[in-house]
């Protein structure tokens, strides 16, 4: 059996991990705040869900294409911008909607910038395979 590369394997980790994390926050949304939270900030959670769980199947097919193409800098820039982009896109909408600290607000864009910049990398690192 051939030894998967560091690379993939991180990513396909980081990717599998987060998708549980995004069903268990999605899990909790839905039954522990649904009475705690006002429309308006469940919607903002469940964003923040939806955006987790999209970028979580991202790291996974990071991880997928990491195993496939020789390893470049551009695989590595995609996983980690999509990575750090959960973290400030729907780690910033969690917070903001559970805690109500507004300036969280400010926060989001730019993992939603991550987030965009992850793709255009894979598409990059694709392209130039």
């Amino acid at each position: 059996m051939n030894e998967i590369n560091i690379t993939a394997k991180l990513f396909l980790l980081l990717g599998s991990a987060n998708a549980m994390l995004a069903v268990i926050l999605g899990a909790f949304g839905a039954h522990s705040l649904k009475s705690r939270l006002d429309e308006a900030m469940l919607n903002v959670y469940q964003t923040g869900v939806q955006y987790h769980f999209y970028h979580a199947l991202g790291l996974i097919l990071v991880g997928i294409i990491a195993l496939n193409i020789p390893i470049n800098i551009w695989i590595k820039n995609s996983g980690w911008m999509m990575f750090f982009g959960i973290i400030l896109f729907s780690g910033s909408l969690y917070l903001l909607s559970i805690l109500n600290i507004r300036w969280l607000g400010v926060i989001t864009p730019f993992g939603g910038l991550l987030f965009i910049l992850a793709w255009l990398s894979l598409c990059i690192a694709i392209f130039k395979h």
